[in-house]
């Protein structure tokens, strides 16, 4: 499924900085060799990630979500000199194929995969983050946002993806019956309600939801 027509898509891409030569072998690796390949953030997004990343220039990030490492790969482009990027992944299989493309790259030293359950992991790695991407099981976005919220500085940016579900959260029937598109509906009211941060739904890919912390 194209979340844009493809034409759109393409000539978005062809305005953007391209990926790197690393991104783009895993990109294509990941489309070659692993399921659901449509789970990969990509060009547009990862860019985007990127672009953030810099703007903000985190001492320490947190990835929810890891797939195949190439948000995480976007994401450190941003970090400090001494940052540090976490970022947590439930599928051991996907293991050896993600160390290999963070050992590639030039962030090796300060990326650090964990395999896992994520809120058992969360309280025990002793950060402050600066920002953090959530892209894991869609039935518990609001239970990594509780988790998180209240331990977050002032400023500090919390990014979901996935928030407009290819378009479901608008249907009713969707709503009714599954339970990911319920959850993702409420996640979506529930950020906007809660005033102690200030939120942005963009449309990119499959809808990105900006938080920021007050």
């Amino acid at each position: 499924m194209e979340f844009i027509p493809k034409p759109l898509a393409e000539y978005a891409e062809a305005h953007s900085s391209p990926e790197s030569e690393l991104l783009s072998e895993l990109n294509r690796d990941t489309y070659s060799n692993v399921l659901i390949p449509r789970m990969l953030s990509g060009h547009l997004q990862g860019r985007v990630l990127s672009m953030m990343s810099k703007m903000i220039r985190p001492k320490a990030i947190l990835e929810i979500g890891t797939y195949t490492g190439y948000a995480a790969l976007c994401m450190a482009e941003g970090l400090s000199k001494d940052g540090v990027l976490h970022t947590i992944d439930i599928n051991e299989e996907l293991e050896t194929r993600i160390q290999k493309f963070i050992a590639k790259s030039s962030f090796s030293d300060q990326i650090h995969l964990h395999i896992g359950n994520t809120l058992d992991i969360v309280p025990k790695l002793n950060e402050k983050f600066d920002l953090v991407f959530i892209d894991a099981d869609k039935h518990n976005y609001s239970v990594y946002y509780d988790l998180l919220i209240d331990e977050l500085p002032s400023g500090a940016i919390i990014i979901a993806d996935n928030v407009l579900w290819s378009g479901k959260v608008l249907q009713e029937d969707q709503l009714l019956k599954d339970k990911d598109t319920k959850a993702l509906a409420e996640f979506n009211a529930k950020i906007t309600k809660d005033d102690r941060v200030e939120n942005v739904l963009m449309p990119i890919r499959d809808g990105l939801m900006v938080i920021r912390k007050k």
